[in-house]
């Protein structure tokens, strides 16, 4: 649920401003909500520091650990902007090295056609009179070349001949005329092997300073909370020798903040936010809930404050459509032991906290699905070998797409439902039961238009009750031909859209068929070798190849599509926009 907020603000003499900001930071329950623009030379040096640490870590975090964690026990405390600084520079060197380098083989590749010559004598040669230049002339065109030239031919390529023109007088021919490079052939490579040699240094400059990633990650959890108090602190109101911090708070916090404010002498304000507030979102739900968190962080989003919390219904569906896009057992056991690996290497990570009992919740519901459907790395092996499918209607085509259907009208339904509860004892609320009516009538009509199966009789008395009331009650006021002009409008918008929002879940058979007749196919591909010993190798590299990749695409598609079907068209009916906030204390 999303927990009620109350607006407060706290009072204190504007000699103890910094002081307050660091109590409400131990307190932890205020949202601060700035009063002026946060800025200062502190905040801007303080901003430096973060950059710092963070380019720093950026570049430790693309060379490795090392054996980080076991030497840092050993290690004293170093400036960890001195280290910082020294990481990023290095980095720097590098990536010059790196550029310095591809240009460096570029025209070595371009020279090796000309051969290896030093280019100092040819100057040298060129103080004599005795002048050397490199031209890209058409073969057919060599006999052409005026008398008195010594023409050497280096090398043809495509019928352009890459020859040196020796003569005594400096005359410029038509042609395109290559100027030589400042270096030999043999002092570029030499120099290349230097860079080599030169950019091995730095990497194990860079590989030896990662040894210090926890001490800066240290710093910079450190500088992040500076900077959000220094941040509160300068973002204050002030009104002569009085500051004034404002935000939101939880309902059930204000016991607390009411005693603080008796101990240090605060005058608090407390009142309910307006409807112009932009009121931070904080979810509170059960702990199985709250395992769909990991997927809402992924996506960025948050319920707005007066918006539904939908978490509990897109973790049940969500876990649906992950089993049926996946809807392998033998994928779902894959998906079970990489989440057990991760969970063992990645056990003391606060982060993964809530991750790990999503993905095994996830990967249960592959399993499950592919039981019922008796799928296990493909499905046509099974049924060959003679295994009994537990749910053998979940593998006919029709029958999968009326559940696809069913799941759409249910789905949308529930958010109806849902709208209408929370807008009784309003008359409006029928408005969302006549959306109810159009989404089952839409349900009858995918069956009658897709798998041709008759329409009910009542069908036509279940869409007009859905439409009559959409019309009479969208927006019921006094002013009766508003009320229907309004009624009309919703209904000529969204009729249609509601057809295609419940035949749109049909996507979660199609993906899954896919998914099933890649894994069929790549059995069939790797039986068909024969049983000789290079046909078996050859088999097994063609069933690893081909469901590795259904592994990979599968939580892709899941992605795409089942989170698809509850950010858009299950929200949409539900009117969540997704555009809030999230509730983000001063705390230490």
């Amino acid at each position: 649920m999303i927990v009620a907020m109350k607006k407060v603000s706290i009072i204190c003499q504007d000699k103890d401003a910094q002081e307050t900001v660091g109590r409400l930071r131990s307190l932890g329950v205020v949202h601060v909500e700035h009063q002026q623009q946060p800025k200062g030379p502190d905040i801007a040096a303080l901003q430096e520091d973060i950059s710092l640490a963070e380019a720093a870590l950026g570049v430790l975090s693309r060379c490795g650990t090392s054996h980080a964690e076991t030497v840092r026990a050993f290690l004293p405390r170093v400036d960890w902007k001195v280290s910082s600084r020294h990481i990023v520079d290095l980095d720097k060197r590098l990536d010059q090295l790196h550029e310095y380098s591809r240009i460096l083989k570029a025209k070595i590749f371009e020279w090796e056609q000309w051969g290896d010559f030093d280019p100092e004598k040819i100057d040298a040669l060129a103080r004599r009179e005795i002048f050397i230049r490199f031209y890209q002339i058409p073969e057919k065109e060599i006999e052409a070349l005026p008398a008195g030239l010594i023409v050497k031919t280096v090398s043809t390529r495509g019928g352009i001949v890459n020859c040196a023109v020796i003569s005594r007088a400096k005359n410029e021919l038509s042609y395109k005329q290559v100027l030589p490079p400042k270096a030999s052939l043999t002092a570029m490579r030499h120099k290349l092997e230097q860079d080599s040699v030169l950019e091995a240094e730095l990497v194990r400059g860079l590989a030896e300073y990662s040894v210090q990633r926890g001490i800066i990650q240290e710093q910079k959890i450190i500088l992040d909370k500076e900077m959000v108090s220094l941040q509160a602190f300068r973002g204050m109101g002030q009104h002569g020798i009085l500051a004034y911090i404002s935000g939101y708070a939880p309902f059930d916090s204000m016991d607390m903040l009411e005693m603080a404010a008796r101990d240090h002498q605060w005058a608090l304000s407390v009142v309910d936010p307006g409807i112009d507030d932009n009121v931070p979102t904080l979810l509170r739900n059960p702990r199985w809930v709250d395992l769909i968190k990991p997927v809402f962080g992924l996506l960025g989003i948050t319920p707005g404050y007066r918006e539904l919390d939908v978490s509990i219904l897109f973790l049940i569906f969500f876990s649906i459509f992950f089993g049926i896009l996946i809807g392998d057992a033998g994928y779902g056991i894959v998906y079970i032991l990489i989440t057990a690996w991760m969970h063992f290497r990645m056990k003391n990570n606060p982060a993964m906290k809530n991750v790990f009992p999503l993905l095994y919740l996830l990967s249960s519901c592959a399993i499950v699905w592919g039981g019922m459907t008796g799928t296990f790395f493909g499905q046509t092996w099974l049924q060959n070998k003679g295994f009994t499918i537990l749910v053998p209607e979940l593998n006919d085509v029709k029958f999968m797409q009326t559940v696809c259907f069913f799941l759409g009208a249910l789905h949308l339904s529930i958010a109806h439902s849902w709208r209408a509860i929370l807008k009784m004892p309003s008359v409006s609320a029928l408005a969302d039961i006549g959306w109810i009516c159009v989404l089952w009538t839409a349900f009858f009509l995918a069956r009658t238009l897709i798998l041709s199966d008759p329409f009910p009789s009542w069908g036509i008395g279940l869409v007009s009750a859905g439409v009559g009331l959409v019309i009479l009650f969208t927006d019921p006021q006094r002013n009766m031909f508003k009320a229907i002009g309004k009624g009309l409008a919703s209904v000529a918008l969204s009729l249609m859209n509601n057809f295609s929002d419940v035949v749109s879940y049909v996507r979660l058979f199609a993906v899954g068929l896919a998914t099933v007749a890649i894994a069929d196919t790549t059995n069939s591909m790797a039986a068909g070798l024969g049983n000789g010993v290079l046909a078996v190798a050859a088999g097994a590299v063609i069933v690893v190849i081909g469901h590795s990749l259904n592994i990979v695409l599968g939580p892709m598609s899941v992605l795409v599509h089942g989170v698809r079907l509850n950010l858009l068209e299950f929200s949409g009916h539900a009117n969540v926009a997704w555009g809030g906030f999230a509730y983000e204390p001063l705390h230490e």
